[in-house]
Parts: C-alpha cells; sequence; structure tokens
C-alpha cells in the first residue's frame, strides 16, 4: 500500500488513524500481532524495528529469544474491524546482532522470499503466480471439549438437513442434504449475502475475487475464489482473506472454521493452489503440441511435484485433521497422479484453460491449516527440482489417468502410489526426502527439524486421547 514513511503518516492524518498494529506469523501459521499509538511510529521503527519474544512464536529457544520485526509498509491496510481507527501490516522477523540486525531464516516469510529468488537465479522463470480456492464451513454453533473424563464437540448450522424435523423454532424446510450444497440457490442458500458481503471486503482489501458459491458440504460449505499473483504476496493475502472472512462472520454472529474435515460423512475443504511459471512476462508453461496444451517444463514441474507429494505434504496438509478429508469418496484427492479435468487426481489440468497465459494446473490435495508461506515455497521447490532433475511423470507412471480413480478395479488401483494417510506418514516422508527444499538455503534444515518436532507432538496429543467412537466400537468387551 505505500512505499515511503512518508506516505504512511500522510494517510495516517487523512483517515484519523490512532493506533498501528503490526502481524507476524508464528512458525504453525497462526498470525499474532502487536499494536502501538500512531505517535510511537518513528522513521526508526523501519530500520530497527520492534523488539518481541520470539520462544511464543515457536522460533526461538527461551534463552535466545529476544528478537525483533521490522514492518513492511507495503502490506499495509485499512483494519475494518477495529473501534479504534487501526492501520495493519505485516512485520518480518530479524535476529539481533551487532554491528546490524540480520533477517531470520527460520520466519516463514522469509523462506518464502528465499523461494523465489532461488527460482529467479536458476534461470527457469522469474516469476510464479498462484491462484488459490478458499473453501471453508459458516456455523451458527460450535462448542468443543476434551477433559479427562469428556471428550466431544457439537456443531450446528440452521440450513443442515439434521435440523429438517426441528420444532424449537419455526422451520420454514429448504434445508440442503448431505453433501447436496454445490451451487444450491436459494432460499436454501442462506450464505449468499454473507458471501457477498465477504468477497466485497476482500476485493476493498487488495484482494481480487474471481467468484463465490456455495460448495458441496450442507451445512453451510463455501468457496470463494480469488485471482492469481505472484507467490509470496499471495500467500500474504491468504493470510489477510482468513483474518478479513473469519471476523466478518463473528461480527454477523456466525462462525468459520477453515479445519479440512469438522464433519463426518460430508464434503471436506482444501485449498487447491493453482499454479503457473512466468520468466520476463511470457508463460513457459504452455505448449499447445503438449499433453493438454502443456510444456515439457510444465510437466517435468508436475513430475518434481507429485514424486517430492508425500513429504510436501507436511507443510500442505500439516495437520491430524487433514487426513480425514483425504480419503476416498469425498472429491478429495488420494492417489499420487496427474489428470485433465479429474477432480479424483492430486494435480488436475482444467480443461477450461487453454490460452497461454492461463494454461496451469492445480495441487488438490492443500487444505487451509497450512502455514502458506511455507506450503507454497515447498509446491514451488518441489516442481523447480522436477525441472532440474528432468522428472517425466509419465515414466514415473504418475499417470495421466484421465479416468475416476475411484472407479479403477482393485489390481489398477494397486498401481498408484497413494498419498499419505496420516500425518505421521508425510513427516516420515519429510524426513526421508527433504534435499529438494535446502537447495538455495531456501528451507534451513532447522526448520525442518523444528516442524517435524512441533507436528510429532500435535499427532501424539490426538493419537493419546481416547476417542468417541472407541467407546462404541470397544467399550463391551
Amino acid at each position: 500500500m505505500f512505499k515511503t514513511y512518508d506516505e504512511v503518516m500522510d494517510f495516517c492524518k487523512r483517515e484519523n488513524i490512532q493506533m498501528i498494529d503490526f502481524k507476524m506469523i508464528d512458525l504453525i501459521g497462526r498470525w499474532r500481532h502487536l499494536s502501538i499509538p500512531v505517535g510511537r511510529f518513528k522513521p526508526d521503527t523501519l530500520k530497527y524495528g520492534i523488539g518481541f519474544d520470539g520462544s511464543n512464536y515457536g522460533f526461538a529457544p527461551v534463552e535466545k529469544s529476544d528478537m525483533v520485526f521490522i514492518p513492511d509498509i507495503s502490506t499495509a491496510v485499512y483494519d475494518p474491524f477495529t473501534e479504534v481507527p487501526t492501520l495493519s501490516m505485516i512485520g518480518d522477523v530479524y535476529v539481533i546482532a551487532q554491528p546490524e540486525n540480520y533477517r531470520f531464516d527460520q520466519d516463514p516469510r522469509a523462506v518464502a522470499f528465499k523461494a523465489e529468488e532461488y527460482m529467479k537465479s536458476t534461470g527457469i522463470a522469474d516469476e510464479m503466480r498462484i491462484g488459490p480456492e478458499y473453501e471453508f464451513y459458516v456455523f451458527d454453533h460450535v462448542s468443543y471439549e476434551a477433559l479427562p473424563n469428556k471428550t466431544g464437540f457439537r456443531i450446528d448450522a440452521e440450513q443442515a438437513i439434521w435440523n429438517s424435523g426441528s420444532n424449537e423454532y419455526q422451520n420454514l424446510g429448504y434445508k440442503i442434504p448431505l453433501k447436496g450444497g454445490y451451487h444450491i440457490t436459494a432460499p436454501q442458500d442462506v450464505l449468499y449475502d454473507l458471501r457477498s458481503r465477504m468477497s466485497m471486503l476482500l476485493e476493498q482489501n487488495g484482494i481480487p475475487v474471481k467468484y463465490h458459491h456455495h460448495e458441496v458440504g450442507g451445512p453451510g460449505q463455501i468457496e470463494i475464489e480469488v485471482e492469481f499473483g505472484p507467490m509470496r504476496e499471495m500467500a500474504d493475502k491468504t493470510m489477510l482473506a482468513k483474518y478479513l472472512i473469519k471476523n466478518l462472520a463473528f461480527k454477523e454472529g456466525k462462525t468459520v472454521t477453515f479445519m479440512p474435515k469438522p464433519l463426518y460423512g460430508e464434503a471436506g475443504s482444501g485449498l487447491h493452489v493453482h499454479m503457473h511459471l512466468f520468466k520476463e512476462g511470457k508463460p513457459i508453461f504452455y505448449d499447445e503440441n503438449g499433453y493438454a496444451g502443456l510444456s515439457q517444463e510444465a510437466m517435468y514441474f508436475i513430475g518434481g511435484l507429485l514424486k517430492h507429494a508425500p513429504a510436501v505434504l507436511a507443510f500442505t496438509n500439516p495437520s491430524t485433521n487433514s487426513y480425514k478429508r483425504l480419503v476416498p469418496g469425498y472429491e478429495a484427492p488420494v492417489s499420487i497422479c496427474f489428470a485433465t479435468a479429474n477432480r479424483s487426481a492430486v494435480i488436475r489440468v482444467p480443461a477450461y484453460a487453454k490460452s497461454p497465459e492461463q494454461k496451469r494446473f492445480e495441487f488438490r490435495s492443500s487444505d487451509a491449516t497450512c502455514n502458506p508461506y511455507l506450503a507454497f515455497s515447498a509446491i514451488l521447490m518441489a516442481g523447480l527440482d522436477g525441472i532440474q532433475q528432468k522428472i517425466d511423470p509419465v515414466a514415473e507412471g504418475f499417470g495421466p489417468y484421465d479416468v475416476n480413480l475411484y472407479n479403477l478395479p482393485p489390481e489398477e488401483q494397486a498401481k498408484i502410489k497413494s498419498l499419505p494417510q496420516s500425518l505421521d506418514e508425510a513427516l516420515d516422508a519429510l524426513e526421508k526426502d527433504h534435499d529438494f527444499l535446502l537447495k538455495g538455503g531456501v528451507f534451513p534444515k532447522r526448520l525442518i527439524e523444528i516442524w517435524i518436532e512441533a507436528k510429532r507432538k500435535e499427532a501424539r496429543r490426538v493419537n493419546d486421547i481416547p476417542h468417541p467412537m472407541e467407546f462404541e466400537m470397544y467399550y463391551d468387551l
């Protein structure tokens, strides 16, 4: 939004800004924030930054936890949810050192920056443009607890089919059947106006919306797809989009979750990532004579992404809940393969994207529990490795499979490698296969170690808790 300190202050004076808020992403992928009165924002703030405790972000040990963040004023936006007029911007994390502080290499935003710089250094491309699809549920009620003697959750959505027989209030019917919400219209589509307000809010904050619609999930699943942009910029915008979407819903008495699988038996929510590479403004993924109009570079990129997919999923699908979505029968991929116009493949080539500038493919397994800076960077590094190593996806047996994979005979399905079925499996793959991430110093080895350690703890925490279904299955044995 701004290029200079003076531009920031002119805006603050013009718009009567009273507070400046700084948002930093922690290791797992949540925004943290700190605010100062506008009068405390000085030119030195952009040089020396503001101190904070990095150990609470998952970055640093307690004994070396003093760090600083330096605001990136180009990311500044007016926060529409604060009572006191507030300007918000992202902060980049730095290590305190003499004579000069230096960029913290484990800061996820620094990883994305280095990934883009490494891409340029290879000569393959100078820009990766991505277009995310945001899928999420909007509920009217959620409660949950995990106590030693009581574990469970309760979710409600007025439009859900389970409320079709409710007599606790005036019931007008028009509920949405199980997995029956795709492009449903009014009066069932009670979230249309909220989606439109969300979309307009994204537009007002520099996130152009391609379209929005009700998704498959009957109890309030929504998709908002946004236009393409450079990789790191789209990671910034993904964090901003989640912030705006969740807070607008909360303001209107609704609750939003980006969990991949909040409801058993219903459609899960993904974060499909469309991608293509450009060099000097020209697309390099297009060849009218190639498979589905894809160039050889695009095919190698696909080969690299599929070969490294199990390890990549440790970043793109980093929650235990992620793997409850990646199961057969829900339009979510379970097999490591590619195809055209096939939503059962982990990489889908959209048949409608025909022009050179539009030619691309999408990675369908990822979900919004990811840290977008790390997830997008891992995707890019895997694809670049494919181009460098000339990994042919056809020769590797990854397809193309232009059929419904779920309908293949068992002997044919057995020939296709499967995605990890749990977070632990993905972490195992990352432990064995991460050299492609270390190229150019993009992913520090210590960051990968910290990530694996943190995610192992999450998996153990879930696996150690007795599940309600276990009582149903085993209590009487």
